[in-house]
């Protein structure tokens, strides 16, 4: 007498067994929403290329992140845009600059009820786009770039972050930062390393939503797409310089990156579903080619299931609203 056959497709028959047996879900406390304020605005600026997001002034800021603690979302990630740029990105380093002043009100606005996160990066605030300042070859200066960072994050703490994500990919630049912060007292601020950030033809978007300056490209000094093990190599580079987390960036293109990452990581790994991979779903759903939740539900599952335990993305309200209605 043989073994009984064994058929999958019995556990997929209903919507309760396929949740019962469901190996990955979504919660809201995994997803973190990036959020944009722009200094000299009256009222939001819809960002063209990604329909729904907005850029916004500090009276909606506050409002975007008093919802998103309703809602139960893990974290708010910050980007400030200032009105004036100049070769250093000295707006960023002034504690009345408009990233700071973001950070602050909504600290008031929530408190400790959400996880307040802030971009520790220069190419908001530089003339010329770049993530650092230049050389005299107009080369990034690494060096130069990192005392700039550890001036940024600390007050970016003072303002009242929990947790900083140094995006410039500089080499050293955790280190720094942490130095920097332990010295001024702040050894409570987390720090979230973009340890494996890619040079990706999908941050179009991005660059509109922050009035990017940039002319040419990253490449320098972002990680190549053709290139795997080294992001193993970044990781363990933060690591060692003292991350308390770190992300991949991209999410979409590289999946394999996150499951790498999250095999060999002691800490958490998240992923950033960025504004490319959201202006896709969008433009397809717009043209009635793709069912708009179930892609974007989809889309964040994969993300999970590679290996991220925080996501962050522009989804991350509405599909913290999908989630809470699903519990009643």
């Amino acid at each position: 007498m043989g073994f009984p056959q064994h058929r999958p497709r019995r556990l997929r028959q209903n919507p309760a067994v396929r949740r019962l047996v469901a190996e990955f879900e979504l919660s809201s406390r995994q997803l973190i929403l990036p959020a944009f304020v722009r200094e000299g605005l009256t009222e939001p600026n819809p960002i063209t290329s990604m329909p729904g997001v907005m850029q916004h002034t500090m009276d909606s800021l506050k409002a975007t992140a008093a919802d998103a603690a309703q809602r139960g979302l893990g974290g708010i990630m910050l980007f400030g845009i200032p009105e004036h740029r100049d070769e250093t990105g000295s707006a960023g380093i002034d504690p009345k600059g408009i990233l700071n002043r973001g950070i602050a009100a909504v600290r008031e606005e929530v408190g400790d009820e959400l996880v307040i996160m802030s971009d520790v990066c220069l190419d908001e605030f530089t003339s010329h786009g770049h993530c650092g300042v230049l050389d005299e070859k107009g080369a990034v200066d690494n060096d130069r770039t990192l005392e700039i960072y550890a001036e940024m994050a600390v007050m970016q703490a003072e303002a009242g972050a929990h947790i900083l994500g140094p995006s410039g990919m500089m080499d050293g630049q955790i280190a720094v930062i942490r130095e920097a912060l332990d010295q001024a007292g702040k050894q409570d601020v987390a720090v979230l390393a973009y340890a494996a950030k890619y040079a990706s033809a999908f941050y179009g978007p991005f660059r509109e939503a922050v009035d990017s300056q940039l002319q040419g490209d990253r490449r320098t000094y972002q990680m190549d797409a053709s290139n795997r093990r080294e992001a193993l190599l970044e990781v363990e580079l933060d690591l060692a310089e003292g991350a308390d987390m770190v992300m991949v960036k991209p999410a979409m293109s590289y999946l394999d990156i996150v499951s790498d990452i999250a095999q060999m990581s002691p800490v958490p790994v998240s992923a950033y579903q960025i504004s490319g991979e959201y202006a896709m779903i969008e433009a397809a759903a717009a043209n009635g080619w793709i069912d708009r939740k179930a892609s974007v539900m989809e889309s964040l599952l994969s993300i999970r299931r590679a290996g991220a335990e925080q996501i962050l993305t522009y989804y991350a309200a509405e599909v913290a609203g999908w989630l809470n209605e699903g519990k009643k």
